[in-house]
């Protein structure tokens, strides 16, 4: 898209593909079951030992479910948990959406003929990617009937029913939630970008879309069907029938739903890598890395969602647990083990100097460039906000004169321009509000 924003395709094949490319490559189909630092190998469920000079975990990060055992509650998480909540969504009349992260974005708008209600517990949709205005840009969106994108998905699920031989065997989220998974993690990847291109996310509801967003509250208490009948003191919106589950959220409101989606974030997946090690912890409970993705146990390093970034950060960048930075750092940790082994010095990626994301929500392109959100700025910004209804929106931030970061939401094409302003630090206090004048061909300008 620029120097610096990527946008690429997920795609699910048998891992028998990378072998066949790579003869040093051999892929071990078990979970780890402990990992032995100080005498350098890691014990795998079957029983087996490997034994290693260098280690990189990328083990990512597991949902944050709001209960383990109640079998109504479902976390999404990989393209088997995905698969599992379009079977359970074909027989649902009204669903519980909570969580305001990407996967609650994307379902809340993805999800046909079936009533939502949605649970967030900030003030506007979409608060970890952008802020209170282009909430309101996005929120009609959910009001109108959704735009059909045509896209291929190479989406398909070599997680199947019925494995191979000698495949692993694979369990849903929610066979793992009621606890039939023996392993110690739950299995599958992230989703990724556009996961939801090859399901469809069909209720059983007449009506194309209702969706009904409950703002600044989180979920108090979650009632079965026994329980809620049971307990006098409850008054639900008035509903017709009975429903499996009952949710009562913070602000007073009971919903019934058939079930629950729990999208409430995640938290880095360490075990079992912890146990008889000496690893140093974030407080958000990443393995912590230098800036050679290196943790504090030697010769082992970490990379993506499972580890936080405890160097000292570039002014521009972040870290958020997305794809992107997964695969970036992923990359990166490649790199440094390689050096490492040769004796060679390697300087911190230019990836680390500004964030950058591009993404799709609500059927909109959005790019988020450095400090997007005025993350850390304190009162020592302003902003310049340009906003097209049904078109784009484009939010600019400046401190001291110097663009740090921006929000772009529709076809803008202003991502190269703003990119290389942030990365120039060139004060534009000059321009003032010209710089977002839709009559000036500012990427022209600018070049």
């Amino acid at each position: 898209v620029s120097r610096r924003l990527e946008e690429f395709d997920v795609e699910e094949k048998p891992s028998s593909v990378l072998e066949e490319k790579y003869s040093n490559l051999t892929i071990i189909h078990s979970a780890v079951k402990s990992l032995r630092t100080h005498t350098h190998c890691v014990e795998t469920a079957d029983g087996r030992v490997f034994g290693y000079e260098k280690l990189c975990i990328c083990s990512g990060a597991r949902p944050k479910l709001l209960t383990q055992e109640n079998p109504h509650v479902l976390g999404i998480r990989d393209t088997d948990s995905a698969q599992e909540f379009q079977k359970r969504l074909s027989k649902a009349k009204r669903i519980v959406v909570v969580g305001n992260g990407g996967i609650a974005l994307e379902l809340v708008y993805e999800v046909r003929r079936c009533e939502v209600i949605w649970a967030v517990k900030d003030k506007a949709i979409g608060n970890t990617f952008f802020d209170a205005g282009a909430a309101q840009f996005l929120i009609p969106s959910l009001e109108g009937d959704k735009e059909q994108a045509a896209a291929p998905c190479k989406r398909q699920r070599f997680t199947t029913e019925e494995p191979a031989p000698d495949a692993a065997q694979t369990f849903t989220a929610d066979e793992y939630s009621r606890g039939q998974n023996p392993g110690p993690v739950e299995s599958g990847s992230a989703l990724g970008p556009d996961w939801h291109r090859g399901i469809e996310l069909q209720g059983a509801e007449q009506a194309s879309r209702r969706v009904s967003v409950e703002y600044q509250c989180e979920v108090e208490h979650i009632f079965t069907s026994e329980e809620f009948l049971d307990s006098s003191k409850q008054t639900p919106k008035p509903d017709s029938g009975s429903w499996p589950v009952y949710v009562q959220l913070t602000n007073g409101e009971t919903f019934g739903c058939d079930f629950v989606v729990s999208a409430t974030g995640v938290v880095p997946n360490t075990e079992p890598f912890l146990h008889g090690n000496n690893f140093l912890l974030a407080d958000d409970g990443g393995l912590q890395v230098d800036d050679h993705m290196m943790t504090s146990e030697p010769d082992v390093y970490a990379a993506g969602d499972v580890c936080s970034a405890c160097w000292e950060h570039s002014p521009l960048w972040q870290q958020m647990r997305l794809w992107t930075q997964a695969r970036q750092m992923g990359w990166y940790a490649g790199r440094c083990m390689a050096a490492d082994i040769l004796s060679e010095p390697i300087d911190l990626d230019f990836c680390f100097e500004l964030f950058s994301h591009v993404t799709k929500f609500f059927n909109y392109k959005v790019v988020l460039l450095g400090k997007f959100n005025a993350q850390g700025l304190g009162s020592n910004h302003e902003l310049l906000v340009r906003c097209t209804k049904g078109q784009e929106y484009v939010k600019v931030v400046l401190s001291g004169g110097r663009m740090v970061g921006a929000v772009l939401i529709g076809e803008t094409d202003l991502e190269e321009t703003f990119e290389n302003l942030i990365l120039n630090q060139m004060d534009l206090t000059a321009y003032g509000e010209e710089l977002l004048n839709p009559d000036i061909d500012i990427e022209d300008y600018f070049d």
